[in-house]
């Protein structure tokens, strides 16, 4: 993280743009329990949307649904996200729908589809879930953006791998799916710090003769910087996820919590810089 303020965000995301690489800004602090949380979570991202635009920053914008109220009341968690739907696409700037634990799955991607009418709009899929690759196919008509990730929260292996070899095939699988759909107005998106993962995609699209332009690989502020600007100077689409806010701690410790296997990660990126 940069700090914990938006201002900490977007000073981060200005410093990138200078190297060629863009910003996904989300502040952290889910699972919101009444609605003038939500609503101020809805506010906030509204005004670091302007601020953004202000600054000419190539900033999206990333939130997660209980942010915006879905635990409190669904129908209100809708109008907030239409809210900021209406918002992002008068600033120019991608709104992005995070993805949540898998009891959450079904209920965001209702919430994409009631954005069908915003193409700047996108959702987050998670290729370590056995259901991903139907929900792929069921989003590709609608164009937008999907940003695959491999999955970090813990799920039963009755709803997930549970090997990261076969994680890793199906993200290959899911990732070849979405550069065939470029042809139709799919945005696909490549989340992840597997750099043997990211070659092969790579290398799949040129073999496809997907144009660098048509796709992005976006990956974690602080985490593989070498790989980002390896990415950003071999003429792809970069951008760089920013966490920010209060909320770091409990979030920090949340995750270690539901995947332990995430703190070996970030202890190898440091070393390996």
């Amino acid at each position: 993280m940069p700090g914990e303020t938006a201002d900490a965000a977007l000073a981060a995301a200005a410093e990138l743009q200078r190297v060629g690489i863009g910003a996904v800004l989300t502040r952290l602090g889910e699972n919101v329990t009444n609605v003038a949380a939500a609503d101020e979570t809805t506010q906030h991202y509204i005004t670091v949307a302007r601020d953004a635009r202000a600054r000419s920053l190539d900033c999206h914008i990333s939130v997660k649904l209980t942010q915006l109220g879905l635990d409190v009341d669904p129908q209100h968690c809708q109008a907030n996200l239409l809210t900021l739907a209406d918002e992002t696409r008068r600033d120019g700037i991608n709104l992005w729908i995070d993805m949540e634990q898998s009891s959450y799955v079904e209920r965001t991607l209702d919430m994409r589809r009631a954005l069908r009418a915003y193409p700047h709009a996108g959702v987050c899929l998670q290729a370590y879930l056995y259901r991903t690759a139907d929900d792929l196919a069921s989003l590709i008509p609608m164009g937008g953006g999907i940003r695959l990730v491999k999955g970090a929260y813990r799920e039963p292996s009755n709803v997930a791998y549970p090997g990261k070899k076969d994680v890793d095939e199906n993200y290959f699988r899911l990732a070849a799916q979405m550069l065939a759909a470029t042809a139709n107005g799919l945005r696909p998106v490549f989340g992840t710090h597997d750099r043997q993962l990211i070659d092969r995609i790579r290398r799949h699209a040129e073999e496809s003769r997907v144009a660098r332009d048509a796709y992005e690989f976006h990956l974690l502020f602080g985490i593989q910087r070498g790989e980002q600007l390896r990415l950003a100077q071999a003429g792809h689409r970069v951008k760089t996820l920013i966490s920010y806010g209060e909320q770091w701690f409990p979030w920090y410790m949340r995750r270690l919590a539901e995947r332990p296997a995430n703190l070996v990660f970030v202890a190898k990126s440091i070393w390996s810089r």
